[in-house]
């Protein structure tokens, strides 16, 4: 069965084009203004919408995303709320792809079957969860599967030969490479060392690779484009959210800059 994820990274191959895959955290800085800002991803020229569930022990964030959670968190956000405005952006919105991306905590204490009907139900089509390794594809990954989800995993530049097999076994929708090695936002990749990584990973599977991790501008994101099936930007965007004044400039922001990166990603033809 084919999901929203699978459609869209289809469609833009035919295309001829990278995906804009944006980033931000769920409730941030509040409910009513995170709904505004992902109801106007898509027109800023988003292909692919990750949301963050807000976690108070992120590893694998930046201070920017960390940061981010915790407004999130200190606005009242949960599990439940996420999935709630989610369905509301479903109801204007039924064709752009949603992934929420976290920690394996909020799903096990909202447990794991409830969590994957209700996430179905309000709309998502696919997960990541950086604490959960292929060894556990039980725990999650499965069952996700089973319930028509796509379940992405991450590849570094630590994944050699030997693990990515285990990396790539029952991963679908794409591959999330982290481009480079440390948290979100900590420095900018380079383009001729993620080149080199994608021909090794591209040789393993038919699955479309998008990078992130430190992209930050339409010339960056255009960059990755020219080698990658997508390129992700969360840090720049959320960034957007600390750095304004007041609700409605932080919408505009987010917007403003989604906008421009995705003038980059789409300046490339492939």
């Amino acid at each position: 069965m084919q999901t929203r994820i699978d459609r869209r990274f289809a469609a833009l191959k035919a295309e001829g084009r990278a995906a804009f895959v944006t980033f931000v955290m769920a409730g941030d800085p509040n409910r009513e203004t995170f709904e505004k800002i992902i109801s106007g991803l898509p027109a800023a020229g988003a292909d692919v919408i990750e949301i963050g569930m807000p976690f108070t022990d992120p590893m694998a964030d930046g201070p920017a995303i960390q940061q981010a959670g915790l407004r999130a968190l200190a606005s009242g956000t949960t599990l439940r709320s996420t999935l709630e405005s989610i369905r509301n952006f479903r109801r204007e919105n039924d064709d752009t792809p949603i992934i929420l991306m976290g920690y394996y905590n909020p799903i096990y204490s909202y447990g794991v079957d409830a969590f994957l009907k209700d996430a179905k139900d309000a709309g998502i089509d696919g997960l990541i969860v950086v604490d959960l390794p292929s060894e556990e594809d039980n725990e999650l990954c499965l069952p996700a599967q089973a319930a028509g989800l796509n379940f992405i995993r991450l590849a570094t530049p630590t994944t050699d030969d030997k693990r990515l097999p285990s990396v790539l076994k029952n991963s679908s929708g794409f591959l999330y490479y982290v481009s480079i090695a440390g948290t979100t936002g900590a420095a900018a990749p380079k383009p001729e060392d993620v080149a080199v990584a994608l021909e090794r990973i591209k040789a393993a599977t038919d699955l479309p690779i998008a990078v992130g991790f430190g992209i930050r501008s339409g010339a960056q994101a255009a960059e990755i484009a020219k080698i990658a099936d997508g390129a992700v930007v969360g840090s720049a965007l959320v960034e957007c959210i600390a750095n304004a004044t007041s609700d409605a400039e932080a919408v505009k922001a987010v917007h403003t800059l989604a906008s421009e990166i995705s003038a980059g990603v789409q300046s490339v033809s492939k």
